[in-house]
């Protein structure tokens, strides 16, 4: 679709925009280059962003955004209450009357959600699971056919929507949470952060290594161990503080988006997985060294910030596409070498930073 089959003119009025995106939280952040760039090409429209309940937090750094709304969020049985509550949000949408509609997800609640919304145009990609003639597609006006394959997740939703809302802006815009939006870092300095934590075991970098990692780092460099409220996220960053030495803290699972967003802005440089703190680093524009383990760095990689990834090769991924795929999958991330990250770390740091670390590596 282009603005030319738009029902109404894009040029002289003021759009009620609805953008659906049922995902993780880190996908949530990935959405915010398109509202960036939508908000600068018509500055008098009204943006709501429909998202998991517990993921609307990283969006609070991004001033695109006027409303924020939240669906049930996912897990085992649906019970009454979730599908109560997501009866509530698609009632809600519907009396807010939007001109554009478009569900960036790929699961049936968000096109449930976004058919609800009633809206004059509404919009999806190809891969939402929509089947021809159900029920569901007969609301929607509008597809973009755009592939999952070697593309950013981030770029992704962007020409998502662009499709239907044509802009100006190129390249794509860097993720989004404004300075002014985070809570100053009140905690020592000059700071690195360490982000192991990961729900995902396949993501999991071993503890003994980030120990090891952590020990590279000469005294004057303060290593803050981040962490979610997990009883497990924050028994491993407690570990691995500890184990390191009187430089290293943690978290301890305190610090809302906006603090760790203020320690990013912060912070010479990021040590993590694949995770939503990653993409929070990329959207401070923190120096990034991301570990990889079974995620493809076209996809994931960190996004319009200045960054390293130690991860499997092109090599890696091919033998492992004639084998055991599985057990790859979810052992790839322990043969990442810690010499590796620490020279990625020498790398981001800078001169003189690499210098100090130089000299203490070969001091000890």
């Amino acid at each position: 679709m282009n603005r030319n089959s738009l029902p109404f003119s894009i040029s002289n009025t003021a759009l009620k925009l609805l953008f659906i995106k049922l995902k993780h939280i880190g996908d949530a952040l990935l959405l915010t280059p398109a509202l960036v760039a939508v908000r600068v090409e018509y500055p008098d429209a009204e943006i709501h962003v429909v998202v998991r309940d517990g993921t609307e937090g990283i969006l609070g750094g991004c001033p695109a955004i006027d409303q924020i709304h939240t669906a049930a969020p996912p897990g085992g049985i649906r019970r009454i209450s979730s599908i109560w509550t997501d009866f509530k949000l698609a009632m809600l949408l519907r009396r807010h009357r939007f001109d554009i509609a478009i569900h960036l997800g790929e699961g049936t609640r968000g096109n449930i959600l976004a058919k609800a919304s009633n809206a004059s145009v509404i919009h999806a990609n190809s891969s939402t699971g929509l089947k021809p003639n159900d029920w569901i597609s007969a609301g929607f006006t509008s597809f973009s056919t755009i592939s999952s394959k070697q593309i950013h997740q981030a770029e992704r939703d962007f020409r998502i929507v662009t499709d239907v809302l044509p802009v100006s802006t190129h390249p794509v815009p860097a993720l989004c949470f404004d300075i002014s939006r985070t809570l100053l870092w009140r905690g020592p300095k000059p700071v690195v952060v360490f982000h192991p934590a990961t729900r995902w075991d396949r993501k999991k970098w071993p503890i003994e290594k980030w120990i090891q990692l952590g020990k590279l780092f000469p005294t004057e460099f303060n290593i803050v161990v981040s962490c979610g409220p997990d009883p497990v996220e924050r028994r491993d960053a407690q570990a691995i503080a500890h184990k390191i030495g009187p430089k290293a803290t943690t978290t301890d699972g305190k610090l809302s988006w906006a603090e760790l967003a203020g320690a990013l802005y912060a912070a010479k440089l990021f040590v993590g997985v694949d995770t939503a703190a990653m993409h929070l680093a990329a959207a401070c524009q923190c120096p990034t060294v991301a570990i990889f383990g079974p995620s493809r760095e076209w996809a994931w990689a960190p996004w319009q910030t200045k960054h390293r990834i130690i991860g499997p090769t092109e090599e890696q991924w091919a033998e492992a596409a004639k084998g055991d795929t599985e057990s790859f999958l979810k052992t790839i991330i322990h043969t990442m070498p810690v010499r590796d990250v620490f020279s990625a770390c020498e790398e981001l740091l800078g001169a003189s930073s690499s210098q100090k670390l130089a000299n203490f590596r070969n001091n000890n």
